[in-house]
């Protein structure tokens, strides 16, 4: 007997047919005079000599206590015999969510319910196992009566049918890449009649067909004929490949009203002449929604007049571009601080941002003009121009600054997590400070005119740029500057940060961080006091305010140094649902030396609280001072996105 797939999962049409079994003559209808009882036992069934059964009678040996009333509700329970040598954990799973027993487990059924739901999920039960390839599978039922009925489905899958043979017809038509694309469809010859496997190759292969070069290919619908004489079965899928073409310009199509093709190109991981790839168009697609700029966006191949060249049209809807922020917030060492920015995102496009800031606080106030253009000539660079005017009031120093700085930098995000990342810098900046000279703790007001030139380069080898799991990242800072005060002197900032991450189990994970930095060229009483190493607070120190860290004046006061030596050890522990756990110990010091002496640490040690949202973990750290120095508060709470590194 051969039956075919109508619908390939798990409905199938039979296309046997059976010889009529028998002429069986019914009883005919009750005339008009007839009074029908409705209490009256069911008649025989016609023809098969089978009474319908009587759930309300007595069970040969079961008490009357026991036997099941059929119009009574009660909790049932339920199993599944037969299924333990061939059930999936797939099979399983689906059984679970769609079995009607397991829906209403726990609530009261009567015995008709019961019956009901039974069917059903032999029925299901059924399809899954047919699904698996036991296409000759049965299921039978029975409830088993008792003050709490047992319901048990019994299967008996049969044979697993297999494949006789698995044809892609036109895949020839790919040439050399024909082989692989079969190896990627993956089903063979004698393997098992599985409606997954045959979806998941059929996925498969039509994702892999347009990364090999096939914008127009087509992967039809898998067609199964099986033999149940046999056991076996064929599968025939028709593969049209439409030809291997290579990438030819980016193009706008029409309506759209973002930015041109030129831009898109910048973004664009491919060029002209590049074989074509679809991982490469869904990228593209990525980006363009990344930037912010874009509601929705299509980006689909075009016939070209070259029958070796595929064209990329490209249509954007504009999302809004301006932006309104603001945020209040409060640090034990910075006071209280009101921000408010406004930002149009595409004032100078393509991407050209500018935003307005501003900084109101007991300790710091603000006012910047910055202009940002991204993708700028490749993508992920970034060019920030930033004029700025602020007063910084800090226990270590008071700074009125004003500065112009500009930068090109290769940026991370969360969507295209960067393994290397850089930037290179120039600042121009005018500054009056005050501090107080160290040794006699008299005050004093210098003015200082800086020119900087910072570069960083970074690598990142963790899995996660808000939550690492492992992995490392290593990053290094470089900033030669040349400073003005009284006369002209040089000296260069440097600055080392390494990080390490180990899972440990599955819901613990150790994390290390080290950070070294110097200032070689010039005394530290000569360079600005904005312009020095301090160290404590919620990205230092914890445990510790905010630069308390180090060397301080006859007035208890922080005066910063030439260098730096920091390290933090911390275990985040997943409890439970999105909460966590992270004990940590963190160390450090300032010095006056240019090279750290690594000595006379100050640690701090705390509990911290973290909730992992869907856009990263957002934290609370609760810390203390274990040798604090006089004046050192017992207790610092940091919060903050994301974890502390």
């Amino acid at each position: 007997m051969v039956w075919r797939v109508g619908c390939w999962g798990l409905c199938a049409v039979w296309a046997a047919g059976s010889a009529a079994a028998g002429a069986q003559t019914a009883p005919a209808p009750p005339t008009s005079a007839e009074t029908l009882d409705p209490a009256a036992p069911l008649a025989p069934l016609p023809g098969i000599g089978v009474d319908w059964p009587d759930l309300g009678a007595q069970t040969p040996g079961v008490p009357a206590s026991q036997t099941t009333d059929a119009a009574a509700e009660a909790r049932y329970q339920w199993r599944v015999e037969g299924i333990d040598s061939v059930a999936t954990p797939l099979l399983r799973q689906r059984f679970d969510q769609l079995s009607t027993l397991n829906a209403n487990d726990g609530s009261a059924a009567n015995a008709a319910q019961l019956d009901r739901r039974a069917r059903e999920d032999a029925d299901l039960l059924k399809s899954l196992l047919r699904a698996e390839g036991y296409y000759d599978a049965a299921v039978a039922t029975r409830v088993e009566p008792g003050a709490k009925p047992l319901v048990v489905l019994e299967a008996t899958p049969g044979p697993l049918y297999r494949f006789k043979s698995v044809e892609l017809p036109g895949l020839a038509s790919a040439g050399d890449k024909a082989p692989a694309l079969r190896d990627t469809f993956g089903v063979k010859p004698n393997d098992p009649v599985n409606a997954d496997a045959v979806v998941a190759g059929q996925t498969a292969l039509a994702a892999e067909i347009g990364q090999q070069g096939f914008p127009f290919a087509s992967v039809g619908e898998p067609e199964i004929v099986v033999d149940h004489a046999t056991q076996t079965a064929t599968l025939d899928l028709a593969v049209k490949p439409g030809g291997e073409k290579r990438f030819g310009w980016i193009v706008a199509l029409p309506g759209n009203q973002v930015f041109g093709p030129d831009h898109v190109r910048e973004i664009a991981r491919f060029t002209k002449g590049d074989p074509y790839d679809q991982s490469s168009i869904d990228d593209l697609r990525r980006a363009l929604i990344q930037t912010g700029l874009v509601s929705s966006v299509t980006v689909e191949p075009i016939a070209s007049d070259d029958p070796s060249v595929v064209d990329i049209g490209v249509k954007m809807e504009p999302a809004p571009p301006r932006t309104v922020a603001g945020e209040l917030g409060y640090g034990t060492g910075e006071g209280a601080r009101a921000e408010l920015s406004w930002t149009h995102r595409n004032l100078f496009p393509p991407e050209g941002a500018l935003t307005l800031r501003s900084v109101l606080g007991t300790q710091e106030q603000l006012s910047a003009i910055t202009y940002r253009r991204n993708n700028f000539h490749g993508r992920d660079r970034v060019l920030t121009i930033q004029g700025a005017a602020a007063h910084l009031n800090r226990n270590a120093f008071d700074a009125k600054t004003y500065s112009l700085s500009t930068s090109l930098e290769r940026q991370t995000n969360i969507f295209f997590q960067k393994t290397w990342t850089w930037s290179l810098g120039a600042e121009l900046a005018a500054s009056d400070e005050q501090d107080v000279i160290a040794a006699t703790g008299q005050p004093r007001r210098r003015t200082f005119f800086i020119a900087a030139l910072p570069t960083s380069l970074n690598y990142d080898g963790s899995d996660d740029l808000l939550n690492p799991t492992r992995g490392f990242r290593l990053g290094g800072r470089l900033s030669p500057e040349l400073s003005l005060q009284g006369a002209v002197f040089g000296y260069t900032r440097a600055q080392i940060d390494a990080s390490a991450y180990q899972s440990v189990t599955p819901k613990v994970v150790l994390a290390e961080r080290v950070r070294i930095g110097t200032i070689l060229g010039a005394p530290r009483d000569q360079i600005a006091p904005s312009r020095r190493f301090y160290a404590g607070g919620g990205a230092s120190v914890r445990g510790y305010g905010f630069q308390s860290i180090g060397p301080r004046d006859p007035n208890n006061d922080p005066i910063g140094g030439r260098s730096l030596a920091e390290f933090a050890l911390e275990a985040r522990i997943r409890l439970f649902g999105n909460f966590g756990l992270v004990p940590f110990l963190d160390g450090g010091n300032i010095y006056t030396s240019p090279l750290p002496r690594m000595s006379d640490f100050r640690y701090g040690t705390g509990l911290g609280v973290r909730y992992y949202s869907n856009f990263g973990p957002i934290r609370v750290d609760v810390g203390t001072p274990i040798n604090p120095q006089k004046g050192d508060s017992r207790l610092a709470v940091y919060v903050s996105l994301g974890q502390a590194f």
